[in-house]
């Protein structure tokens, strides 16, 4: 009796083109899989359960004026935007867990990734920044008179 066969499968255009042989000697890649983000992303409520750990610095990546108008309590200030930035992220402590925010989450999503580009294991974004931080009622530290 005759036993069915299966068909090969699809072969993509170029190595079409290849004789079986050379298919062989030259076994297609598999497709590479983009680089997974060095960073998590949490919600408010995340962020503010892992602000207590021990080992953690709350890092805001605010300008000065954003800090100053308020923050969250105890967030250590170093500004996205200045020049020496990537400098000032280089030399902090690998060893401790960054819980990093800025306004909105852009900026902060930015410095979580060049803090992975730098060899930092343990940074998390903030989802939403310190507007999402405010709307959520949560605590901040306010300048005087505010």
């Amino acid at each position: 009796p005759l036993t069915p066969t299966r068909a090969p499968p699809p072969i993509p255009a170029a190595r079409a083109l290849l004789t079986p042989a050379a298919r062989a000697a030259h076994p297609a890649k598999p497709a590479a899989t983009p680089p997974a983000k060095g960073f998590r992303d949490v919600t408010v409520d995340e962020f503010d359960q892992m602000r207590k750990g021990t080992n953690v610095v709350v890092l805001d990546v605010r300008t000065a004026k954003e800090f100053a108008d308020g923050h969250l309590p105890n967030a250590v200030n170093l500004d996205f935007y200045a020049t020496d930035f990537a400098l000032q992220l280089g030399k902090l402590d690998k060893g401790k867990t960054y819980l990093v925010h800025c306004a909105a989450g852009g900026r902060s999503a930015k410095a979580c990734d060049q803090m992975a580009k730098l060899s930092f294991t343990n940074s998390v974004n903030m989802l939403g920044g310190y507007n999402a931080w405010v709307k959520a009622g949560k605590s901040v530290a306010l300048p005087v008179g505010k």
